[in-house]
């Protein structure tokens, strides 16, 4: 069968080369560039906990162990004077990932070097492409211009899509809703290992809101909320906002530095129409515009290729479940739409003019709040999309029972037995082509693995996922939060919970497998037709209810 294609080599793009690699499908990536990134200190990445182990499960090793990843060690918030808040990461609360973009991008690049399955072709720019029953042919011009074949083809080539523009996909929504000057400079704070938010600082070119996110080696990258539409910001100009912030943090004067870089960053919010076209698809921000009020848009990006990878890579090498493709534009565009909505919502508190709102009281505590979610990755601005309402719920049980992580969130990373008998954590058993079972056994972490894996419930369980319609990996945790024991737990491949059942329940079991893999049925044709008019993602969502009921 023909590889995928993916037309864009940043992030996004590398990433899900990779996550399909790891399910044993080739793939082709198009880079338009010579195959090297530009080093700019001042362009960074923030990754919630969730994404950033789905990022070191693709390039092996850990971002925060190197010279240049960083993991926060707390949060603190300021308004003029007044520290209004201070969080510790934890376990509860885990600390976001921060590093240079062109550091994860060259991670990706390298482990793809050693990937077989893996061909990127730089200097490839896409200039069209034709879709049909059997596959979707690509065109590139430049010095090594030709005509590729593919099975499917994902654009992750960036805010100006050649993909979403060939696809005639619109791509509404809003311009230059935040603008920041940037600047990555090597100093000493007093908080090392801190980030920091400091609203209406008492110095004359503070602005409305300046943040200080740590990286490694002393590195820190310092953000200047600027008016929407204002005069052009000169490195002058951005000399003295940093002399006057950092001695504002300092007791008054401003301690040695090293610029590195700066820019002026310029947020825009828009979400495409469609983010599947028959064997096309639109990752990462082809697809979707964000990071107002700190939002991320390349932890949702990547978010876009652990949930496409897995279902791809069962379209590929079993024939596609219509559903099971459908419900990647279900899932991911709600959950993006979701978060864009929050963002437009809080945007006219934070961002309004003064008036009566300033002066209710708590209103600088609320305001607070949603500032600190957006940033650690907490609530409706930051928290990692459920697919609660997913097309690939099963149906009701009354063998279902609650845990801590409602179906369609993501799992609790906890320390689970594997089936060698290892001590792992469950996030390494992500992203492997199977899905995940697993059995909450309190007790089990006292005694080897031999001394149990016979005895109890574990040979009917074991039976029960052997039989499950697509390969399984039974693994026992000691406890997870707010699970019973007994409880059983069934995983997709992307670390979202499909279900909780109490106790062995081989029947309900089999019709949740089933279900999240997009119905017991495998239909042909690419599905989703190119000529289908733009329609929104609740009426996709709709559209595909109807289907499975008719």
């Amino acid at each position: 069968m023909d590889p995928v294609i993916v037309v864009g080599a940043g992030p996004v793009g590398l990433a899900l080369a990779l996550a399909l690699a790891r399910h044993s499908v080739p793939t082709v990536v198009l880079d338009e560039g010579p195959g090297k990134d530009e080093q700019r200190p001042a362009r960074t990445v923030v990754l919630r906990d969730d994404t950033a182990a789905f990022a070191e499960r693709l390039v092996g090793h850990s971002f925060g162990d190197t010279e240049s990843g960083a993991r926060w060690t707390g949060w603190r918030s300021v308004r003029r004077k007044q520290l209004m808040r201070e969080l510790d990461f934890d376990e509860e609360t885990p600390a976001p990932l921060h590093l240079p973009q062109h550091v994860l991008t060259a991670a990706l690049r390298e482990a793809i070097a050693d990937e077989r399955l893996v061909k990127i072709a730089v200097d490839s720019k896409l200039d069209s492409l034709e879709q049909d029953a059997g596959g979707v042919t690509a065109h590139t011009r430049g010095p090594k211009g030709t005509w590729w074949r593919g099975s499917y083809l994902v654009g992750c080539d960036g805010p100006r899509s050649t993909v979403r523009k060939l696809l005639d996909v619109r791509f509404p929504g809003r311009t230059a809703v935040e603008r920041h000057a940037v600047a990555a400079l090597r100093t000493e704070l007093p908080w090392p290992g801190q980030a920091l938010l400091h609203r209406m600082p008492p110095w004359r070119h503070g602005g409305a809101e300046v943040a200080g996110r740590p990286l490694a080696g002393g590195v820190w990258r310092l953000d200047w909320l600027l008016p929407p539409r204002g005069d052009l910001v000169t490195p002058d100009a951005i000399v003295v906002r940093i002399r006057e912030t950092l001695a504002g943090w300092c007791g008054g004067s401003t301690p040695p530095y090293e610029l590195l870089d700066t820019g002026v960053h310029t947020v825009h919010h828009r979400l495409a129409r469609r983010w599947r076209i028959g064997r096309a698809f639109l990752a990462g921000d082809a697809a979707h515009l964000l990071g107002a009020l700190g939002t991320q848009g390349l932890d949702e990006g990547l978010r876009d290729a652990d949930n496409l990878a897995w279902k791809l890579a069962l379209a590929w090498h079993h024939g596609a479940r219509e559903p099971l493709l459908d419900s990647y534009q279900v899932e991911r565009r709600a959950g993006v739409a979701a978060r864009l909505r929050a963002a437009d919502q809080s945007l006219p508190a934070l961002r309004g003019s003064k008036g009566l709102r300033s002066y209710v009281p708590g209103t600088a505590r609320g305001h607070d709040t949603l500032l600190t979610d957006g940033h650690v990755g907490r609530g409706p601005l930051g928290a990692p999309s459920s697919y609660a309402d997913s097309p690939l719920a099963p149906e009701p049980s009354e063998s279902v029972t609650a845990v801590a992580t409602e179906p369609g969130a993501p799992v609790a990373d906890v320390r689970v037995t594997a089936p060698d008998g290892s001590f792992v954590q469950l996030r390494d058993r992500l992203g492997l082509g199977h899905l995940v079972v697993v059995l909450v056994a309190p007790g089990t972490v006292v005694w080897e693995r031999r001394h149990w894996v016979t005895a109890g419930i574990m040979p009917r369980l074991a039976a029960a996922v052997t039989a499950l319609p697509h390969p399984a990996e039974l693994l026992v945790a000691e406890s997870y939060p707010g699970a019973a024991a007994h409880s059983v737990l069934l995983v997709r491949p992307d670390g979202h919970l499909v279900t909780a059942l109490s106790g062995v329940r081989p029947a309900e079991l089999y019709a949740a497998a089933e279900a999240a893999l997009g119905g017991p049925t495998a239909s042909t044709g690419p599905g989703d037709g190119a000529g289908r008019p733009d329609r929104t993602g609740e009426e996709e969502s709709s559209a595909g209810a109807a289907r499975r009921s008719g």
